[in-house]
């Protein structure tokens, strides 16, 4: 026999408290109100076959890029120009951005690392592109051989020359939730090194959880310091799905009122430095989760979807895109 013990009652004044104290918890940190509009950076062509161990043949990177513009994505960033000595995968592409079909308001940034990168990409119609940096030292001289001091004295001068030719410049953040090397980073390290990208004139700052460690709470610490440094609407999220966070992390972002994701098709792109990470998260599962939410990404689910049936099917594997393995079964 189930025996209920008596309590004496709480009264009426404690448990207003208690539901106060509740609500101030857990709302004080986000905004309840989401974006109406997230713009999508797909980001699949370049950092989600960047690690590819087989050459990805150019043809197929093409195709890719053409068959996304049909989606309704407002940008596809195309290909890295950083030398093929280091990343192999991205020999090709200068014949990429020639062989592409652009569609009118879809933008196509290009990588571009240092001033020769730079200059290659303008040569071949780039018409914005990107540097990317770190808010670890460890893995700035891991990823690109120098210091974070040293990395951004090299943008300079594709700063300048980016403002000679009236090109839009964006960041990318490595590291801002974790380092394989130094563990948590700070959120004061990331608003720092952030802060001084938008400083120079990057127009948007991505900010990457680059071994998807990150939790909604520790994106939250994050965000509160970036956006005392960097305005919100100049800042994005660029999350990896290594523990299965990337939406929550994703939601937390909106949450807090930023509207620009980077995601990448069929969830393509490993983390080399964390062994069994599962990389980007899928475009079509941010998606999904967004038109679920009400909110607006001019995106065809279908479309996209179809999208990555192909590249997994050329890539000879399965989509890690959950909502595409759902709908296939549909």
């Amino acid at each position: 026999m189930l025996v209920l013990s008596k309590m004496a009652p709480v009264p009426t004044r404690v448990l207003l408290r208690m539901v106060q104290n509740f609500g101030r918890k857990y709302t004080t940190n986000v905004n309840t109100r989401l974006p109406e509009y997230v713009k999508i950076v797909e980001v699949g062509p370049r950092d989600g076959l960047q690690n590819e161990k087989e050459i990805v043949p150019t043809s197929v990177k093409v195709d890719l890029i053409n068959r996304l513009s049909e989606t309704g994505l407002p940008v596809i960033e195309a290909t890295s120009f950083v030398s093929p000595k280091w990343v192999p995968q991205m020999g090709d592409h200068t014949d990429v951005m020639r062989d592409i079909r652009r569609h009118p308001g879809v933008n196509y940034p290009v990588l571009t690392p240092n001033l020769k990168g730079f200059q290659s990409a303008i040569a071949v119609g780039a018409k914005e592109v990107a540097i990317f940096g770190a808010a670890s030292e460890s893995f700035s001289k891991k990823n690109i051989n120098c210091s974070i001091e040293e990395s951004l004295k090299r943008f300079d001068e594709v700063m300048k020359a980016a403002r000679e030719a009236n090109i839009p410049v964006r960041a990318y953040v490595s590291c801002v939730l974790g380092c394989p090397y130094e563990g948590k980073i700070a959120p004061a390290a990331v608003a720092e090194v952030a802060s001084k990208m938008y400083a120079m004139g990057c127009y948007e700052i991505s900010l990457g959880d680059t071994i998807g460690v990150g939790t909604p709470g520790g994106m939250q610490d994050m965000l509160r310091a970036v956006t005392k440094e960097v305005p919100v609407d100049a800042l994005a999220v660029h999350c990896h799905d290594t523990y299965g966070q990337a939406l929550a992390n994703i939601l937390t972002a909106l949450q807090m009122g930023v509207s620009v994701v980077d995601s990448s098709v069929a969830g393509l792109g490993g983390c080399p430095y964390a062994k069994g990470a599962s990389g980007n998260v899928a475009t079509e599962d941010v998606v999904y989760m967004l038109h679920g939410l009400g909110i607006k990404t001019g995106v065809d689910l279908d479309k996209l979807t179809s999208v990555g049936s192909f590249i997994s099917a050329a890539l000879g594997r399965r989509t890690s895109s959950k909502v595409a393995q759902a709908m296939s079964k549909l």
